[in-house]
């Protein structure tokens, strides 16, 4: 069943990935949520719509939580995680490193995901139990043994910025690796953990639509999600540490030693 729910994903995925493409080439569209960092595109908002829309049409009463809000709450036990434009700040910039993200779980259990680029037309997939692949071909987590020879990815909040504790933990994490990127977009990070290109990645404050595909990813490719402090991570929770499961151990104790100097996320 996972495959059935994988294959209507990837469908969604690429169908709204073309709608991300239409739009990136016309003149933007912007508007903001609260404040003049926290956007919104007309691309962001067509996406969904077209994903609401086509998961209602094929999966009657399944939930949806979906970034802009046109999700719907339903009593049943499987609910859509969805990200229409992973990356809005970069499509609105043109930098083309944005991506669509859907994840379905059941319960707390995640079953299907679908990752994708349309620009680079890069996709990543996993179904429970049945592996992660890139572009149709298996992948798995990169092996780094040390945080030392790692490179790593994480991502900072467009609001609240000043309240993120998160530049002393790069700076650190900079200086204890080969070094970290952030490119505005957690679930390609996490796919890019996943397919082996980075090694860990960390960061506070996620949704569920920013990180259910990639939890499943990486769980799939063989790595390992949790929290600083060594318990398995929660869709939603306050902090995500995703690494190739080799050094993990070695991340989450820098991590947890930066936390007790560090300020606590808010």
């Amino acid at each position: 069943m996972s495959k059935n729910y994988l294959q209507a994903a990837v469908e969604i995925a690429q169908e709204a990935g073309k709608i991300l493409m239409e739009e990136f080439s016309r003149p933007l569209n912007i508007r903001y949520k609260g404040d003049e960092v926290d956007l919104v595109t007309q691309a962001d908002q067509r996406s969904e719509q077209f994903i609401v829309s086509r998961i209602n049409q094929s999966f009657p009463g399944h939930a949806i939580t979906a970034e802009e809000g046109t999700g719907q709450d339903t009593a049943s036990e499987f609910r859509w995680h969805v990200d229409p434009l992973d990356g809005t700040t970069n499509f609105a910039h043109h930098y083309p490193c944005f991506c669509v993200s859907i994840a379905l779980a059941e319960r707390d259990t995640l079953l299907a995901a679908a990752v994708f680029n349309p620009y680079y037309n890069e996709l990543y997939t996993a179904a429970r139990g049945e592996g992660a692949a890139f572009n149709g071909k298996k992948i798995a987590v990169s092996k780094v043994a040390t945080l030392g020879t790692s490179l790593l990815c994480t991502g900072f909040p467009t609001r609240n910025r000043k309240l993120s504790p998160n530049l002393q933990y790069y700076g650190e994490f900079t200086q204890r690796s080969h070094g970290v990127r952030r490119d505005g977009y957690a679930a390609l990070d996490l796919a890019c953990v996943a397919s082996g290109r980075f090694d860990g990645f960390w960061e506070f404050g996620l949704n569920k639509w920013d990180v259910a595909a990639g939890v499943l990813l990486i769980e799939e490719a063989g790595g390992k999600v949790g929290d600083f402090e060594g318990k398995p991570y929660q869709l939603g929770g306050p902090v995500i540490l995703a690494t190739n499961a080799l050094i993990h151990e070695e991340m989450r104790a820098v991590a947890l030693e930066i936390s007790r100097r560090a300020p606590a996320p808010r």
